[in-house]
């Protein structure tokens, strides 16, 4: 189906170093995205191709490293069970919707709110990482989780560039939990809503298969690598690296929106 984007032996090999790149950065901080996409574009797979083919490489990787999180005891379903179900609910709107939606007016003011996110995880207190008592059930979380999930399950569903990031912000504002539980949740909620928009994207026929798979392996591999590394060196590894990419991740959107 896909035989007119034959990809060469060497092209494979470095799309599927970027992908293993962006596997442990997005384990520890989100944003693993900004690597992958633009490696599929340059490629030479046409926009919607390359979504599609990076969310099923994607659902690799935060599979992994949910399920990481999860055996660690660092996530708890039945505490998050409003935001899976809502963050589902967005990513399918989201990827339904993605070719009628106008992304100019998000493009540019995007950089601002993640670099925005960064100055507040810079100078926001961290919670030590021995304290992982979640808040108890209260009417507010109940709407939070929901509102919470559908938006950022449905700007996921529309492109998804710092996700994880906007999850791990959020959730460290919202919830006041430190940030081994919020790489649990960020994770989940990125696994869940990378699932349902590739379901999506396969029913689209928006999927390079075998790419998508052959990255999926290497996202894997670098997903489970960056999990351990952050469960096993906790917060003050977990910051930098986090604070770096969403950085990046704003200078990137910037020079991509006002070049």
């Amino acid at each position: 189906m896909f035989a007119e984007f034959a990809i060469e032996p060497s092209v494979l090999v470095i799309l599927c170093a970027v992908a293993f790149t962006a596997g442990y950065i997005d384990a520890i901080a989100g944003g693993g995205g900004l690597l992958t996409i633009p490696a599929l574009l340059t490629a030479g797979l046409p926009p919607h191709l390359a979504l599609g083919t990076n969310k099923l490489a994607a659902t690799f990787g935060s599979l992994t490293a949910s399920v990481t999180y999860y055996r660690k005891r660092l996530f708890d379903p039945v505490f998050w069970r409003r935001s899976l179900l809502y963050t589902g609910i967005g990513a399918a709107l989201g990827t339904l919707l993605v070719d009628q939606l106008s992304s100019a007016a998000l493009e540019k003011y995007l950089p601002v709110v993640i670099l925005l996110a960064a100055v507040y995880t810079l100078f926001n207190r961290i919670v030590p990482d021995d304290q992982l008592e979640l808040p108890k059930q209260n009417r507010r979380l109940f709407w939070q989780q929901r509102t919470q999930g559908l938006a950022l399950g449905f700007y996921d569903g529309v492109a998804g560039p710092g996700t994880g990031a906007f999850w791990m912000v959020s959730t460290m504002a919202m919830y006041r939990i430190n940030l081994l539980l919020t790489c649990g949740v960020a994770r989940t909620m990125n696994f869940i809503s990378n699932g349902v928009s590739l379901a999506v994207f396969l029913l689209l026929g928006h999927v390079f298969i075998l790419l998508g798979l052959a990255m999926g392996l290497c996202l894997m591999a670098g997903a489970w690598l960056g999990a351990h590394s952050a469960i096993r060196f906790g917060s003050r590894f977990i910051r930098p690296v986090f604070i770096s990419v969403v950085v990046a991740i704003a200078l990137r959107l910037a020079w991509q929106a006002w070049s």
